[in-house]
């Protein structure tokens, strides 16, 4: 595409500054009053997951502020809520455990990054901790925690992803239904288009838990 590839790192430093020694010293290898604080008031994550061929994923999770629960200082759990049953996290977490989840706190501009090593449970004492709205869920990922600190607000400052002036009408772009039928079959009518729509807005009502 016509631009020259940068190949090492010795090629950044070349373009970057260094990194503030506070920057270096924020990470740490276990949870703190302050991150655990910030993990009970967050209410959506995105985990990162990588297949055994090395893919890369990215999934939101979604739930009720706390839904993260801290075991211990090194722990983490999230439940597996209701999706769209690929499971692709789930199955690149059994063929490669290594993760990493960026949480966030709607408000604040800082996020947490946490990475380390995830595993799946489907023990029935262990999923009614997650019990909500007398919803279980039907897997929990737990994380072994490697290293963990707090992002700067530099990027969420940047987006004003929580200013309302700033949020996108949801009318600029079609439904969500009528997206999927144009990429899976454009010749489908609109009374088709419409049953798919009318299926989406009823698992989103009634199948969050």
């Amino acid at each position: 595409m016509g631009f020259k590839v940068i190949n090492s790192r010795e090629e950044l430093c070349e373009i970057y500054d260094s990194p503030m020694d506070l920057v270096l010293k924020k990470q740490k290898s276990k949870l703190d009053e302050y991150s655990i604080k910030f993990l009970n008031l967050s209410a959506f994550a995105v985990l990162s997951t990588l297949d055994i061929n090395g893919n890369m994923d990215c999934s939101p999770r979604g739930d009720h502020q706390g839904f993260i629960q801290v075991l211990d200082d090194k722990t983490i759990a999230i439940p597996d809520r209701p999706g769209n049953n690929r499971i692709d996290s789930l199955s690149n977490i059994i063929n490669n455990p290594n993760i990493g989840v960026l949480s966030l706190v709607s408000g604040f501009s800082e996020c947490l990054r946490i990475n380390g090593s995830a595993s799946i449970t489907a023990d029935i004492g262990f999923l009614e901790r997650f019990i909500y709205q007398e919803k279980i869920p039907r897997s929990v990922v737990v994380i072994s925690i490697n290293e963990i600190y707090f992002h700067c607000a530099k990027s969420i400052t940047r987006s004003k992803l929580w200013k309302a002036e700033f949020q996108v009408n949801r009318s600029v772009m079609p439904s969500l239904g009528k997206i999927l039928m144009a990429q899976i079959d454009p010749s489908k009518s609109e009374e088709e288009v419409k049953k798919v729509e009318e299926i989406i807005e009823e698992r989103v009502k009634n199948t969050l838990y």
